[in-house]
């Protein structure tokens, strides 16, 4: 009635939710009068893994991050959705969804501003307002929760806005902006991707609402900014494994400094640190000369000044603050040319002389973190009884759990015969790298974006139109029988230059992803495996292949 009603997520919570759970989860919903709305997946995930962590114990058992925690939140039930469409007359945009996808992209931009000028029902308003008055000022996100989000088989990951808000100002305005970012969620159901991710899966006609979460900001005020002292995210499957050693159940973290959305969104131009909670000792990059070129150079923020959410370089953040930052030893290593890194520490390191590298070593190897986060995936995938994708954020002192839904995953394959008698002047490329097993179906067509002819385009406009042309392809060209190539990072957000920016709409019936790194382009293609870009292709069976 109030969480969801997926029969999986009944049979598990109804052992591990009594009266008193929802006594107190009640005391933080907001409910329109008669309503009948759920708080839809995400939430409902979140809610159930923090009992199920509860009850097993997995709390302050590894130390040094102390508890696990969820941040302070607020539930908007999904049927509060329906209640603003009705109240502004928006019904009959339910209909986008049965619309050619060119069409729903190009009306798209129409409808976040019709939302945003729309108003809200005032009994939505005042419970949002006693929010407002319980939370004070602390920078707040408002978080999509939909019914389909989060479930079995169907992640929606990364389908549906999410939004930082400093949550600074005089109550008015802190109001209006909260009100600003949930119309703006609300109108995310009509954005192309999660159409095109309904139809690839036949939901097309299967109802979907939209709940609301809003929750603190996991961090603390450092100078003018507002940020965590690392995030990430974490999976029970390793579905990309840079070496024979590791196996599929060993796990993936992505770890970044600051605000966790570096570690789940795909960027142009800049890296996370890949840790297996089973092997910690096996890293992606083994010479310092790998780690210092592929560690974080940047992090987002809030600036609780601009009240921006913004993406600041990590120097300059550390020659202006690093003096003040606790956690200073478990993040960053010092950088010594050529070839050392010793640990930081307040005491041994100078952050306004000294280089400091994002390696999170002293996380690694001096806390138990990578222990607890082991023994968070596995108390889940036992209780849930399936692998999990797991977001995370710590201050500091106290880890506190995001998000909880099951990890996409594709079967394993066999690898396939490989003839060995094909001429040279047959073979369109090979690769030597990063390569997952699979055949792929009979292929009829190949799209090559060139890399060079890409890089020398004057302008972003010009290289957006070549997304447009791929996406145009990828409606037309018979589903699952051709193969994309391009330069550098498909789908990044950030400085296009790197990668065609694409979405899940574009590419969704292609049957390979293929990116080209060039070394005069000076990219090496980003090991993006657990960003929501990169669920997508493994959810949708799209294989994915680096190109050196």
């Amino acid at each position: 009635r109030l969480l969801v009603d997926h029969p999986p997520y009944v049979r598990t919570a109804k052992g591990l939710l009594g009266l008193d759970e929802f006594e107190d989860l009640l005391d933080r919903v907001i409910l329109p009068t008669e309503s009948h709305g759920k708080l839809g997946g995400k939430a409902s995930g979140l809610f159930l893994a923090q009992k199920i962590i509860e009850q097993a114990g997995v709390e302050g058992k590894h130390g040094e991050c102390g508890q696990v925690k969820i941040p302070k939140t607020f539930y908007l039930v999904t049927d509060a959705q329906l209640r603003f469409m009705e109240h502004n007359d928006l019904q009959d945009l339910f209909e986008q969804k049965y619309r050619e996808i060119d069409e729903v992209r190009d009306q798209y931009p129409n409808i976040v501003q019709m939302f945003k000028h729309a108003t809200f029902p005032s009994e939505v308003v005042h419970g949002l307002s006693a929010v407002l008055d319980d939370l004070g000022d602390v920078p707040l996100v408002v978080r999509s929760s939909s019914l389909l989000e989060d479930s079995y088989g169907t992640a929606f990951s990364g389908k549906y806005k999410s939004l930082f808000l400093p949550n600074q100002g005089t109550k008015r305005e802190r109001l209006d902006a909260m009100l600003d970012a949930i119309a703006e969620i609300y109108a995310s159901i009509f954005g192309p991707d999660p159409i095109a991710y309904r139809r690839e899966r036949g939901l097309t006609d299967l109802h979907e609402e939209m709940g609301i979460l809003i929750q603190e900001v996991v961090g603390r005020r450092v100078g003018r900014y507002f940020f965590p002292a690392f995030a990430g995210v974490a999976f029970s499957n390793n579905e990309f494994r840079w070496s024979p050693r590791l196996e599929r159940e060993d796990g993936l973290v992505r770890l970044v400094p600051g605000l966790g959305t570096r570690a789940v969104d795909r960027v142009g131009d800049d890296y996370p640190v890949l840790v297996v909670p089973s092997k910690p000792q096996l890293r992606a990059n083994t010479s310092v000369e790998e780690i210092v070129r592929y560690a974080p150079r940047r992090m987002d923020a809030l600036n609780l000044e601009t009240r921006r959410f913004e993406t600041v370089e990590i120097d300059e953040l550390l020659k202006e603050h690093g003096e003040g930052l606790p956690w200073l030893g478990k993040v960053f290593s010092v950088h010594e040319p050529p070839d050392v890194l010793r640990p930081a520490s307040s005491l041994l390191c100078d952050p306004s002389k000294d280089t400091l590298v994002a390696t999170f070593d002293g996380l690694v190897a001096k806390t138990s973190f990578v222990k607890q986060i082991r023994a968070i995936l596995d108390v889940l995938q036992e209780t849930l009884d399936t692998p999990v994708d797991i977001e995370f954020a710590c201050d500091g002192e106290v880890l506190y759990l995001l998000q909880c839904r099951p990890q996409s995953y594709a079967e394993e394959s066999a690898p396939a015969p490989i003839p060995v008698d094909i001429p040279e002047e047959r073979v369109v490329f090979s690769a030597r790298k990063h390569i997952s097993n699979g055949a792929l179906p009979p292929i009829t067509h190949v799209v090559y974006v060139d890399p060079e002819r890409y890089g020398a385009l004057g302008s972003r406009e010009e290289m957006l139109l070549v997304a447009r042309a791929v996406g145009k392809l990828n409606k037309i060209l018979p589903k699952r029988q051709f193969i994309l190539l391009g330069p550098g990072r498909w789908g990044s957000r950030g400085d296009i230059k790197l990668g065609v920016a694409v979405t899940y709409a574009d590419i969704c019936n292609t049957s390979m992803l293929v990116e080209i790194a060039r070394r005069k382009g000076n990219y090496v293609p980003d090991l993006s495996f657990g960003t929501h870009f990169f669920q997508d292709l493994v959810e949708s069976r799209i294989r994915y292949l680096p190109l050196y």
